[in-house]
């Protein structure tokens, strides 16, 4: 494995389809001065309004023995455009770009995706749907949501619902990087998130990826029992395997618990590199101690 000494460097990748928007990421290398031809990179994608260094992202990313890149999407932080809460194809696209412009102009091989919410749902799709993404070794789907109708259905919905008939959107006030951020929410949008397609991992995630799916029992986003229906789903293909990891008392961002998310995915991954991986159901050891 190894050290844990990484250098970071600031990257902003051109993009295509907007002239005007770079996506700017980091890039974690264990040897900068090595080739990079062929060697194998971890991505790390954040949730909705979130950024490339919030909440385990960061942590993680110095950690893993592997290099690895994060980015803010498109409309978040660093990254210039406009957010939109349907737009999830843009992510998708993003995500895309990301992936050519390291491929073309390092070399690297995409070998593990960790995606938190959002960004774990776009990660699904780019796995199911390119060839880069079918021939990764693990992802990793931290609080991903499943039954994308729920949303409709969160507490944020009454106060959407709300401003959509009093207003024809809704203002979301929202944190960014310790700065106040405000974006408009349209009802179109929620329409479109509610309907995108999650179905697509029974028939077409590809065999071979191992897969750990992180989920705190006390998510008030997403219900912990998406993590049931994604287990069910990724447990029944082979040779990849599936562990299912349930966080006591952990919330939709892992407050407070974010080194115990960094533990689990290092662990798990060490495993695999082991060969030691068996669909299960796992608890950290470090944290079964500290309950009982």
């Amino acid at each position: 494995m190894s050290n844990n000494t990484t250098t970071s460097t600031k990257l902003r990748i051109p993009h295509p389809a907007e002239p005007d928007c770079a996506i700017v990421g980091i890039l974690e290398q264990h040897s900068p001065s090595s080739p990079t031809q062929g060697r194998k990179l971890a991505l790390i994608l954040h949730g909705t309004m979130g950024h490339k260094d919030y909440l385990f992202q960061k942590r993680l990313a110095l950690k893993l023995p592997l290099d690895s890149f994060r980015f803010d999407f498109r409309g978040n932080h660093e990254t210039a455009g406009t957010w939109r809460q349907g737009a999830m194809m843009d992510d998708l696209v993003d995500l895309m770009v990301v992936v050519d412009y390291l491929k073309s102009t390092y070399g690297y091989v995409i070998d593990l995706v960790v995606g938190h919410s959002r960004g774990a749902m776009t990660a699904i799709r780019w796995i199911c749907t390119t060839d880069e993404g079918r021939n990764i070794s693990g992802f990793v789907n931290a609080s991903g949501r499943y039954r994308m109708h729920k949303l409709l259905e969160s507490p944020a919905a009454d106060a959407w619902k709300a401003s959509f008939k009093e207003r024809g959107y809704y203002d979301w006030k929202v944190t960014v990087a310790r700065k106040p951020v405000t974006v408009k929410i349209f009802p179109e949008d929620l329409e479109t998130t509610a309907k995108w397609d999650t179905s697509i991992i029974w028939d077409r995630f590809p065999p071979n990826v191992d897969v750990l799916t992180l989920h705190g029992l006390a998510d008030g986003t997403v219900p912990p029992y998406d993590a049931m229906i994604f287990a069910r789903a990724f447990s029944g293909r082979t040779p990849g395997t599936h562990v299912l990891n349930m966080i006591e008392d952990a919330d939709h961002n892992y407050t407070g618990r974010q080194n115990e998310v960094v533990s689990a995915i290092l662990d798990w991954w060490a495993a695999r590199e082991r060969g030691e991986l068996k669909t299960s159901v796992w608890v950290e050891q470090e944290a079964l101690r500290a309950r009982l």
